[in-house]
């Protein structure tokens, strides 16, 4: 394919300098973003991955059930890793298992105390991250999808 030639989406296979930049801006906004909210977790006692299947549990759109099933999904985890980072969780007190009522084969699980505890630490501290470096995230986002002149 030729240089500035579309693909069948319409695409132009072409990258400009600044798009490069723009993405690596965008991917550094990024990770600098998701390495605060890492040690944020770890200052709260707990791992980065329980952290995500704990606000995975209490951040469910409504009407979904925090099975193990949806929360695998969600998180976008084989099956039996969510079984294995749930059951760190309930060994450490902070979720609670518990049968469905519905459906008897089905688990569900839930913060306890503890659990909304430490999720509340983490959550209030990247809300306030976001809140004052979101503008710059959402600037290099901007430049990164704007529709080249």
């Amino acid at each position: 394919m030729r240089a500035g030639a579309t693909d069948r989406r319409g695409l132009s296979k072409a990258v400009s300098q600044a798009e490069y930049q723009a993405l690596a801006e965008f991917r550094y906004e990024l990770a600098s973003f998701l390495r605060r909210r890492r040690r944020a977790a770890q200052n709260a006692g707990i791992e980065p991955q329980q952290y995500e299947l704990m606000l995975a549990i209490k951040g469910l759109p409504e009407g979904k059930k925090p099975s193990i099933k949806q929360v695998a999904e969600q998180l976008r985890l084989q099956h039996h890793s969510a079984v294995e980072l749930t059951t760190r969780l309930v060994d450490r007190g902070l979720v609670r298992r518990e049968r469905s009522l519905e459906d008897r084969r089905s688990i569900l699980l839930s913060l306890t105390k503890e659990g909304e505890r430490a999720l509340d630490e983490v959550v209030c501290y990247s809300l306030t991250q976001l809140r004052e470096e979101g503008p710059e995230l959402l600037r290099s986002l901007a430049r990164l999808v704007k529709r080249p002149s």
